[in-house]
């Protein structure tokens, strides 16, 4: 077998990187998009004080204030006298790219899915993954870091990954079921998008957890992979619905 890249190294680690205040202020608006759409926060709901959300955001409050600007211009967020500012509106889904996966529910059904799915996936990947397969899940991991660096979220990276380890083990039904889900996953990954893309290091978090699961595979080991898989899923899933689960049981 040839010898495969490390899982990409970082040069810059060690340097301070510098985010414009507009550009923290666009993470701020997608997370509160995000945990408009997973009902976080709920239409008519009283948002805490500029201060605590700052606080809460980790940024000056004259970036909070941008975000703010933004939403309520779109007219997600309405001040009311002596009452602060509510959630005013929920955003289309649509407008927003998320045309698949249309309720809440549905995407944390795609998740559970997801965690019965693809650890599985992972394990078997580890075992019968080919040179080849390594190269294609290690250039998605490749895209994954580059677009880390500059502070985004790529989806279409993302499944990739997630598609090349699904192909890796060799079994076509892992490949297709996952194929088959490609629109429902890309709609939680939309999701999740949105809410890794606040100022604090919850992307670097994302890429760490795609590299241990490369690492894993690449390496030969099941166990590692399958518990790396489940730990990202499981995490991802957090990060999304920010402790706000609702219930899936049927009346």
């Amino acid at each position: 077998m040839p010898a495969f890249a490390d899982t990409p190294h970082r040069q810059d680690d060690a340097a301070p990187r510098r985010v414009s205040d507009g550009t923290l202020a666009d993470r701020v608006y997608g997370v509160f998009i995000q945990r408009i759409l997973t009902g976080a926060f709920r239409q008519g709901q009283r948002l805490p004080t500029e201060h605590e959300l700052a606080g809460a955001f980790g940024v000056s409050r004259p970036v909070l204030r941008q975000a703010m600007e933004r939403l309520k211009a779109e007219g997600l967020v309405r001040s009311r006298q002596g009452s602060g500012s509510i959630i005013a509106a929920v955003p289309d889904r649509a407008a927003i790219g998320i045309t698949r996966g249309g309720s809440v529910a549905e995407v944390q059904r795609c998740f559970e899915f997801r965690l019965a799915l693809e650890p599985e996936a992972a394990a078997h990947a580890a075992l019968a993954r080919s040179a080849d397969d390594l190269e294609r899940i290690a250039a998605a991991l490749a895209l994954l870091d580059e677009a880390t660096r500059h502070h985004l979220h790529r989806e279409d990276a993302d499944f990739t990954f997630h598609l090349a380890i699904a192909a890796a083990t060799g079994n076509g039904y892992f490949h297709g079921a996952l194929n088959g889900l490609r629109d429902d996953i890309a709609a939680g990954m939309k999701l999740h998008g949105l809410s890794v893309s606040g100022p604090r290091p919850a992307l670097e978090e994302v890429y760490a957890e795609h590299r241990a699961i490369f690492t894993a595979i690449r390496a030969g080991d099941a166990p590692g992979a399958r518990a790396a898989m489940a730990a990202h899923l499981v995490s991802s899933h957090d990060r999304l619905f920010a402790g706000a689960n609702i219930s899936l049981r049927r009346a």
